[in-house]
Formats: C-alpha cells, sequence, structure tokens
C-alpha cells in the first residue's frame, strides 16, 4: 500500500485579475488625457469604451470564478465550509473516536455504458511523469460516485486468483477488529448496492442479497448485524469476491488517530496485512519507508482523513516495476511466509526484460456515512513491461520518470535490481517510435495524464 498526497496546484492571487484590471484603466487615461477627438469622435469612442470595458470586467470575474472552481474539485473541496448539518461530523464538534451517523445515501449510479465480460479492457493507466525532478505528493483527484468500482475483462481471472488465496489464506490475508465488524457489513452493504446497479449484466440484486450472474454465487447478507469479529470477517471476505479491488477500512480512535482496523487484502504483492494490521495511518508509511513521509506527506494525509465527508470520494494512482510474474504476491522480494522482513535484495539482479512487468494501484478513498469508517479500495493493473512499452510515449516518458528518482525514491522502488535492463530496453523503444515518426508535441492530446 503506498503512500497518499494532495497535489498543489498554483493558483493566481485573488486579486491579480483586479490588479491587471487597474493597469488597463490606467492606460487608458493616459490615452485619454493626450488624445484630443473632436465631439463626434469622442461619442463613438465613448460609445464603444463602455460595452468594452463591461465585457471585459465581466469576463474577468467569470475566469476567477472558475479558477476557483476548479481548485475547489481538484481538492475535493476538503477545505469548504461545511453546512449547519455537517458541522457536527467534523473534528472540531465531535469527540475524537465517535462518529455520528450521516444522513448522506450513496447515489444509485448508472450503468457502466457498453460493459462486458468480455470485451472490457482494464483502463490503461500510466501514472508517471517526465523528470528531471520527482514530486513526491499525494496525487489525489476527485471521483463520481459511479466510478467507485472499476471491473473489466480480468474479472474472472482476479475472481480466481482471489478465491485460492481465501481457501489457503483466509486468516492471514482477511482481518477485522471487533471495532470494525459494523464497518465492514455497512461495506458489503454499500457494494450489494451499487455493484448490481453499475454492472446489471454482472449482478444481481436478490431479496437477501446479491447474486454474481457469471459464477452463480449467491450471497445472503441478512443475517449480518455487524456484531463479533467474526460477523466482520464474513462480511469483508464476501465484499472481496464481489470486486477485484483489496479493501481496506480505516477507523478514528480517542487519540485522534485512524488506524487499519478490517481488510481483505489478497492481492497486495509487496506487503502483508499480518504486518500491518492495527497500525495507525503514520506507522503504516513510516513503517514501510515510504520515502518524504514525515517531511512532505504526514500532514496532508492526516488532514484528508479528519476532513473527508460521506459525500465526497477521491482517488489516486501508482505504479511499481515487478521482477516476476505474480499478481498476488512478489516472491522475488522472498516469501510471504517468512516472519523475516521482506526486501529487493533478494531479488534477481538484471533479469530478462521478459520477467518485467508493470504493477499500477487505482485507490479510493470515501467515508462511510453511518460508522464513518473510512474505505481504502485498491485496485491493481499487472502488465508485462514489453506490452506497456509497445504504446505511443509510454517508454520515453516511463524511462524519465524512473531516471528521476532520487536515492530514496530508487532504493523504496528496488531500481537497483533492474534499472539498467529495463531503462536499456525503454531507451531503444523510445527510439524506435521517434525513428517512425511520433510526434512528441501531441502528447498530450493523445495521452493525458494519468493515462
Amino acid at each position: 500500500m503506498d503512500s497518499i498526497a494532495i497535489n498543489h496546484t498554483t493558483v493566481a492571487p485573488s486579486g491579480s485579475g483586479t490588479a491587471k484590471t487597474s493597469n488597463m484603466l490606467n492606460q487608458l487615461l493616459n490615452t485619454l488625457h493626450s488624445y484630443r477627438p473632436t465631439p463626434q469622435q469622442s461619442l463613438y469612442f465613448i460609445a464603444f469604451l463602455f460595452p468594452s470595458l463591461l465585457l471585459y470586467l465581466i469576463n474577468n470575474r467569470y475566469q476567477q470564478q472558475k479558477q476557483r472552481q476548479k481548485q475547489k474539485q481538484i481538492h475535493g473541496s476538503l477545505s469548504s465550509n461545511p453546512t449547519t448539518s455537517e458541522k457536527q461530523l467534523l473534528k472540531e464538534n465531535r469527540e475524537p473516536g465517535k462518529w455520528p451517523p450521516s444522513s448522506y445515501i450513496f447515489p444509485t449510479p448508472p450503468s457502466y455504458p457498453d460493459w462486458d465480460l468480455h470485451k472490457t479492457k482494464p483502463l490503461p493507466y500510466r501514472p508517471f511523469r517526465y523528470g528531471p525532478v520527482y514530486h513526491t505528493t499525494m496525487g489525489l483527484r476527485t471521483v463520481k460516485p459511479e466510478n467507485w468500482i472499476e471491473l473489466d475483462n480480468q474479472y474472472p481471472k482476479f475472481h480466481e486468483d482471489k478465491a485460492a488465496r481465501i481457501a489457503q489464506r483466509r486468516e492471514k490475508c482477511i482481518m477485522v477488529a471487533p471495532e470494525a465488524a459494523e464497518a465492514s457489513v455497512e461495506l458489503l452493504k454499500e457494494l450489494v448496492d451499487y455493484l448490481p446497479a453499475r454492472y446489471p449484466s454482472l449482478f444481481r440484486r436478490t431479496a437477501v442479497g446479491i447474486e454474481n450472474l457469471w459464477s452463480g454465487e449467491s450471497f445472503d447478507i441478512s443475517s449480518l448485524t455487524g456484531t463479533g469479529t467474526e460477523g466482520g470477517r464474513k462480511a469483508m471476505e464476501m465484499a472481496a469476491r464481489l470486486v477485484q479491488d483489496d479493501l481496506v477500512l480505516m477507523m478514528e480512535r480517542p487519540d485522534d488517530q485512524y488506524y487499519l482496523v478490517a481488510g481483505a487484502v489478497l492481492l497486495p504483492g509487496f506487503w502483508r496485512l499480518t504486518d500491518k494490521f492495527g497500525m495507525s495511518l503514520a506507522e503504516l508509511h513510516t513503517s514501510g519507508d515510504v520515502p518524504q513521509y514525515q517531511q512532505k506527506l504526514h500532514k496532508g494525509m492526516y488532514n484528508l482523513f479528519r476532513r473527508l465527508r460521506p459525500e465526497q470520494m477521491v482517488g489516486r494512482n501508482n505504479y511499481f516495476i515487478q521482477v516476476d510474474d505474480s499478481l498476488a504476491w512478489s516472491w522475488s522480494i522472498g516469501s510471504e511466509d517468512d516472519e523475516t522482513e521482506t526486501s529487493w535484495s533478494t531479488a534477481e539482479k538484471n533479469r530478462a526484460i521478459e520477467h518485467h512487468y508493470f504493477r499500477s494501484e487505482r485507490q479510493t478513498l470515501r467515508r462511510l456515512p453511518k460508522t464513518g469508517a473510512v474505505c481504502f479500495t485498491i485496485r491493481t493493473y499487472f502488465e508485462p513491461i514489453t506490452a506497456v512499452a509497445q504504446e505511443d510515449y509510454v517508454p520515453g516518458r516511463l524511462a524519465s520518470a524512473v531516471r528521476s528518482w532520487g536515492d530514496d525514491v530508487a532504493r523504496y522502488k528496488g531500481k537497483e535490481r533492474y534499472g539498467e535492463v529495463l531503462l536499456e530496453y525503454l531507451d531503444k523503444k523510445h527510439q524506435e517510435q521517434m525513428e517512425r515518426g511520433l510526434d512528441l508535441s501531441r502528447e498530450d492530446e493523445c495521452r493525458a495524464y494519468p493515462f
């Protein structure tokens, strides 16, 4: 599980538009002072000047409002003033660790356009930027409610892998603290309402729960009450079997900190739920040596969890390079059952490029309205580097991004074990694209970040 942080976009000071208007007026006044028109010319000039100036002022005000609205969308309105009914939900107006239920109801989504279990391809997330500087930010974007869960034609494989992991490692991959049992059931009920509406060709709502039309599985949620650890664990297991995402619940305790109190983490790749369960938000990241967490990420992340309201949802993407082909657990960094700390040091150095895989996570965060738990979804996209590098613009941009990693990021991502082979291959593919006439000036219109 990677870190999360707010993108900082530079905005002109609120008074900048006023300053420009003042300069323009001064120029017009100077021109008027030196100009000696005839009476008829003066009338024409005045008739032209005032409508033009009025239109300019209106447009200037409109552009300022548009910029402010854009910034509010980027930051998910996390700092906006809440309505009276929402004030009780904020930290300043309640006791830490206690969440008054919100009346917010997650909207019923429209069906996914033309979604097909066999034809809908995974979205091509490519969340890396050109160097030379690597910026450590959370990279948050607002997520529309209908886009909460993404499913595609990889669903059968994910479903099979998850079923095998549950059969083999249920106790280690699905964990729920007693305090999170109710939130686990709430999450499951949210998915049971959402999935049949969003993916009607795959799911059907039943009188007691939900049916998977492809697998034939039927889930009865009517007896789940949210009391007791085992009830919460059953709810998290059902939720995990419905989607391609791994699922984590974070809850606030009386010390004003958020803790990982429930999870169905079946396809993590590089981390184990048994190691992270019960940790605070800060411990999750410091224990994983997330680069520059304390300096650049901690404050923004804490504020995000504290301010996130049920009607908001944010998302982000990350990426890694993996030198084995296992979606569930990257065995190249060590055994999943080894009690010692796993490390990139065990990975074979400079394996052939055919063993390099591009691993990207699409993560969303939303607050469950009744329990106040923050739901963290982690959807993994996993593809061979040899396939990703065939896409226009990708090898050049990825090579530049890898070269921009500082020493701390390079250690965190294991660059020393694969960097030489990877960069040589990416440079070669980029050169081939350039030689066949790839127009770099059109990249933004062809492949806008994070795709």
